[in-house]
């Protein structure tokens, strides 16, 4: 028979965790932290221990309670009972370590066990829980700290929002760059003399740029120009 190590003084301290399975697939997982002295089990959703498919003497069922040493898990009488010893592979627990009277047997849940609850195609594994106290509640520094990041993270859009660019001056500044655009254009075309309109040529100004063509000349027909 398999020794079983010795109790540690923490192990009733701790939680228990439990995990149901159908075949080889994880159902439903549930945690007990340590202030809970009773875990009842009933196949109803409200109860602690919603169990299905286990055969129970009453509803609830006492599953497990709270020892000096640790947790005492009771097995439903119809239920196989198998423990594995740090993570080894399961073995049938003998009748000696079984307490208790025919349907109502008890066993000590020792630290590094597993045990495992089998009938039909349901196991329930029970295992103490790594967690060795309650979460504290949130305090009012705590609650201080979550107020001042959720008023940092909100001040950023606002500040953007408040101290931004302002609409109207970023049209004024967009006008003043057209009007830049369009002062320097004017300057280009008055350099290049394009800021006078175009107005028809007179007689006068027609009769100045017309070229002189020089005299006329008269060519015989059978004069070839090369």
């Amino acid at each position: 028979m398999a020794t079983v190590p010795a109790p540690s003084a923490n192990l009733a301290d701790g939680g228990l965790f439990c995990e149901l399975y159908w075949g080889t697939s994880l159902a439903e997982a549930w945690s007990y932290g340590p202030e809970l002295r009773q875990v009842h089990a009933a196949p109803d959703e409200t109860a602690p221990l919603p169990l299905y498919g286990f055969t129970l003497p009453e509803e609830p069922f006492l599953l497990a309670e709270r020892t000096a040493k640790g947790w005492r898990i009771h097995v439903p009488p119809s239920a196989h009972v198998e423990k594995s010893l740090k993570g080894d592979d399961f073995h049938t627990v003998g009748p000696e370590e079984l307490t208790g009277a025919p349907g109502r047997m008890s066993l000590e849940l020792r630290e590094g066990m597993t045990l495992r609850l089998v009938e039909g195609e349901l196991r329930l594994l029970v295992a103490p829980s790594v967690v060795k106290e309650r979460a504290d509640r949130f305090r009012v520094r705590d609650v201080a700290w979550i107020i001042i990041a959720a008023l940092l993270f909100l001040s950023a859009p606002i500040a953007f929002l408040t101290m931004g660019p302002d609409p109207q001056r970023i049209a004024a500044s967009n006008a003043r760059a057209l009007q830049s655009a369009h002062d320097k254009e004017e300057a280009r075309r008055k350099a290049l003399g394009l800021d006078q309109p175009m107005k028809p040529l007179s007689a006068e100004e027609k009769a100045a740029r017309q070229q002189d063509g020089g005299a006329r000349v008269t060519v015989p027909a059978s004069l070839g120009v090369q």
